[in-house]
């Protein structure tokens, strides 16, 4: 059982022996390996078990105060596991379901590499979610400073789970992908939603999350468009700043009890040069000018003014670009000075952390490269996103990168080559100490020095709920955009079903039958189409890639066209890409576009019980042809759209 203040004032008083508390307010405390020491009546954690207040200790001192105090009192060793983000390590094999980590080796970690920062892959129910990260927590508190660990994920409220950038949502109530969000482009509601999913991330111990996504969904084969805010620049950059601010509990920076935002991916990313996608050898190249340029960042303007805890920079080697007057070296933006301390902390003023993308000092083998041969399944462990420095040997990586102006380095389990970096004078410490300064600030700000722990029985209770379900399925439907035809049918009607729950059908009041001699109506659900092309490599066996157009023998071109004469039809395409829609528009009297939708969902659109209010986030091209003749950088410029950007049907 978890050792805390039941109340701010009841709780100090009690440890103090019913002494007075003074004026200030004392913070709620959760320990359990420390103890605490008591000053002038008040209670701090003892972190490094001296019996004495230590600055870094004390509450009543600003964040910086007692970053520096830390930071004074730091090994090169435990600076450089600062600048780590290791993977917190299930307790079953991968592949399987996991209950929890495997506290044994998290110890290990921590005590060998003095890792705090821990990505967390688990997905379980929201109770055994928040044990594990308490034990997480506990392991880190059982260190020579008692630094709290900050745990981060991927985003876990999103309708599509994608390995790698996403995942299964698990207790958490299930929103529309971020296109979905953009479509409905309204910043209140935005917000509340970000704050239910602060709420429910620091509930389960959570204090860091990688997101949200704003690249500027430009180049339509783009793989990860799905959870982009679109590519309206104005809209994205709205969308961008109510996100952070709900996220991290202010409009102007993290704070206690909140969630610490890192706007990815900046910036040129979904400017695909090929469409690919830059996990990958051979989606490398992203292809922008500097006009374009402007368009791309300005979603994260948006968010900078909500002052996001951090920004994540792109794998991209970026093509094409030049800045004042001058190209860019050609290396991948996280290697990128001119980028990283020239334009986002320079021109935009970024002052928060830089969390490098994942795998990004990894060598890139002929695996890496070339993919895994036809019958042997890609791994996990063959990728890298070392782009235009693969010639430097990882320690260079790593110093090339601390100097480009990366503070914090994701997917690395051990530091000894950020160590090895300064020792061999590769980097200065001085840029060391900066970077560690600025991650100490944060975990200060997050009030995890305080109190990391959190209570599973409360967990239990308020993550989930009813409630919250309800906002996600109105927000589903709400979403959704109205393209041709009208969307409801009435209570009773008999209904031929393509790719939708029947129980679901049921549940709104239809009849589903399944001669379409009988019916009265048909309802078809689709996604957008997509073509596996890189089956030896790990993201291109994950990823939508390729063509955009339904191809002819496509399963809801054959249920389409053989339907009766006259029968009605309603189709709803689920939009992870800005697909070809032209082919099924001819047989449809109802199109509605979908970003993450349950059926009910839908039921509840076509019941009329919610009404679509989305514009499309992106344009709809009318044919592959447009699509290859476009710019990748630039936003809506597809020939004679079938559907142009910010479209809905009127009604």
């Amino acid at each position: 059982m978890i050792r805390r203040f039941v109340t701010l004032a009841a709780g100090a008083a009690a440890l103090a022996g019913c002494t007075t508390v003074s004026e200030q307010v004392q913070p709620a405390l959760g320990w359990r390996v420390t103890a605490l020491v008591t000053v002038d009546g008040l209670h701090f954690r003892d972190l490094d078990r001296d019996h004495a207040l230590t600055p870094y200790e004390d509450w009543r001192l600003s964040p910086e105060e007692r970053a520096a105090d830390l930071l004074a009192r730091m090994t090169l060793a435990e600076k450089a596991g600062q600048m780590i983000v290791a993977t917190a390590p299930n307790n079953a094999p991968p592949g399987q379901p996991a209950t929890g980590y495997d506290t044994a080796a998290l110890a290990r970690i921590i005590a060998e590499t003095h890792a705090t920062h821990f990505i967390s892959r688990l997905s379980t129910r929201a109770e055994p979610l928040a044990e594990a990260n308490n034990a997480l927590q506990e392991a880190a508190e059982a260190g020579r400073l008692g630094i709290p660990a900050v745990v981060m994920t991927d985003p876990r409220h999103g309708f599509t789970e994608l390995a790698g950038a996403s995942v299964a949502g698990g207790s958490f109530a299930q929103f529309p992908n971020g296109v979905g969000i953009a479509a409905l482009g309204d910043a209140d509601v935005t917000r509340r939603y970000a704050d239910l999913v602060r709420l429910d991330l620091r509930a389960t111990g959570f204090s860091m999350l990688l997101g949200p996504q704003i690249d500027l969904a430009t180049e339509p084969r783009w793989p990860r468009n799905f959870d982009t805010f679109g590519e309206d620049a104005a809209v994205s950059a709205s969308m961008a700043a109510a996100f952070v601010e709900g996220l991290q509990g202010a409009p102007d920076g993290v704070t206690t009890g909140g969630v610490a935002a890192v706007v990815k991916h900046f910036a040129g990313y979904s400017a695909s040069a090929n469409g690919f996608d830059a996990h990958n050898w051979y989606g490398r190249f992203s292809r922008l000018d500097a006009a374009e340029w402007e368009q791309h960042i300005r979603p994260f303007e948006g968010a900078l003014a909500a002052r996001p805890a951090g920004v994540m920079p792109a794998y991209s080697i970026l093509q094409e670009l030049e800045l004042d007057g001058a190209p860019l070296e050609q290396v991948g933006v996280g290697y990128n000075e001119r980028i990283l301390r020239g334009q986002l902390r320079g021109r935009l003023g970024f002052d928060g952390v830089i969390v490098s993308d994942w795998a990004i000092t990894k060598d890139c083998t002929a695996l890496c490269r070339d993919g895994h041969p036809v019958g042997e399944p890609p791994s996990f462990a063959t990728v890298s996103t070392a782009w235009g420095v693969e010639n430097l040997t990882e320690t260079e990586r790593f110093a090339k990168g601390i100097a480009a102006g990366i503070d914090v380095f994701g997917g690395v389990d051990d530091p000894a080559l950020i160590i090895a970096a300064v020792e061999q004078g590769l980097v200065s410490e001085v840029l060391v100490d900066a970077a560690v300064t600025r991650v100490l600030v944060q975990a200060f700000a997050l009030g995890l020095f305080e109190n990391p722990y959190v209570d599973p029985a409360h967990t239990r209770i308020e993550v989930g709920t009813a409630e919250d379900e309800a906002f996600g399925r109105e927000m589903q439907g709400r979403s959704m955009v109205l393209l041709e035809g009208a969307p409801t049918l009435r209570e009773g009607s008999r209904v031929l079903l393509s790719g939708v729950d029947p129980e679901a059908a049921r549940a709104a009041g239809f009849v589903p039958v399944t001669d379409a001699r009988a019916a009265d109506a048909a309802i078809l659900r689709t996604r957008s189409p997509f073509e596996l092309l890189h089956p030896g490599y790990m993201f291109g066996s994950l990823h939508q890639e390729g063509s955009l157009a339904f191809p002819a023998n496509h399963p809801a071109l054959a249920f389409a066209s053989n339907l009766p004469a006259g029968l009605p039809l309603v189709v709803d395409v689920q939009l992870d890409r800005p697909a070809v829609l032209t082919p099924l528009t001819i047989h449809a009297d109802t199109v509605l576009a979908s970003f993450g939708a349950s059926d009910h969902a839908l039921m509840d659109v076509l019941r009329g019980r919610t009404r679509p209010e989305g514009r499309l986030p992106f344009e709809l091209p009318r044919s592959m042809e447009a699509v290859e003749a476009q710019r990748p950088g630039t936003a809506a410029d597809s020939a004679d759209p079938l559907y142009p950007l910010g479209y809905r049907a009127r009604r």
